[in-house]
């Protein structure tokens, strides 16, 4: 059995960032690197005491490089940096599944910690078939192409309750209990971390019951922009798209690989 660990960073336990920002500009991103550090550990020790032969943990909030990478197991491989050919670096489909550690709810949530898709600063939401969707349903979408389930999900109350919608088969760990963009009721870091390994090795033991999350495509992808200009900007040039109205730009796609 060989598994992905995908780890973003504002769905960890003890995060809530701060107003005004993303977490990359709080005084919580040193203790969040840290934290997602331990909790992509505890995803990769779970997969790996069911059986794993390979486990790969890709550090994907941001541009990368935000893991202690000395503290994960060293059985793990590492997956870092940007340009990489596919979104799921190191994907085929002999893989068994992948995890989302440490993601977070999409934009529109109400009392979803630091929420967002993709970029706060950028998207007000992103639709797929008429559907709204964030990091968790693009990236098991990406998966799914490949034939590779979505097996757990590590998030904050809100994330998890998405990640039901979109992969009911998953198992989840819920980090903490949104209370506002940057307010939560978090489980001790420790507890946390026991509980996703824990939910791993859950996973790992119901691989006949997981199934691959996609779309139906072809597909409209829809995106509306916080900017004015921004939407002007994919509305034209060669990867334009078709102004929907002043903010919002949508695009009619063979697969989901030409736009991600």
């Amino acid at each position: 059995m060989k598994f992905i660990v995908a780890v973003d960073c504002e769905g960890v336990a003890g995060v809530v960032g701060a107003p005004g920002g993303s977490l990359n500009e709080s005084r919580d991103l040193e203790f969040a690197r840290l934290q997602a550090t331990r909790e992509a550990d505890a995803a990769a020790r779970g997969f790996l005491a069911a059986g794993a032969s390979e486990v790969i943990v890709w550090d994907n909030h941001g541009g990368s490089l935000n893991l202690h990478y000395d503290q994960l197991d060293e059985r793990c491989q590492i997956a870092l940096g940007v340009g990489f050919p596919h979104c799921w670096p190191g994907l085929t489909r002999d893989f068994a599944g992948v995890a989302l550690i440490g993601y977070h709810a999409m934009d529109n949530t109400i009392d979803g910690v630091i929420c967002h898709s993709f970029s706060s600063a950028s998207y007000q939401y992103m639709k797929v078939n008429g559907r709204q969707v964030g990091e968790m349903g693009i990236h098991g979408a990406m998966a799914g192409r490949l034939g590779v389930p979505v097996m757990l999900v590590a998030s904050d109350d809100k994330g998890t309750a998405e990640a039901g919608v979109f992969f009911p088969w998953a198992e989840t760990a819920t980090t903490k209990q949104g209370l506002g963009w940057n307010g939560a009721l978090s489980k001790h870091p420790k507890r946390a971390v026991a509980e996703i390994f824990a939910a791993a090795q859950r996973a790992a033991g119901r691989l006949g019951q997981m199934r691959p999350f996609t779309f139906e495509e072809p597909l409209d992808f829809e995106i509306r922009y916080k900017r004015i200009e921004a939407a002007q900007a994919a509305s034209r040039g060669y990867k334009r798209g078709e102004r929907v109205d002043p903010y919002t730009v949508r695009w009619q796609l063979e697969r989901l690989e030409d736009y991600w």
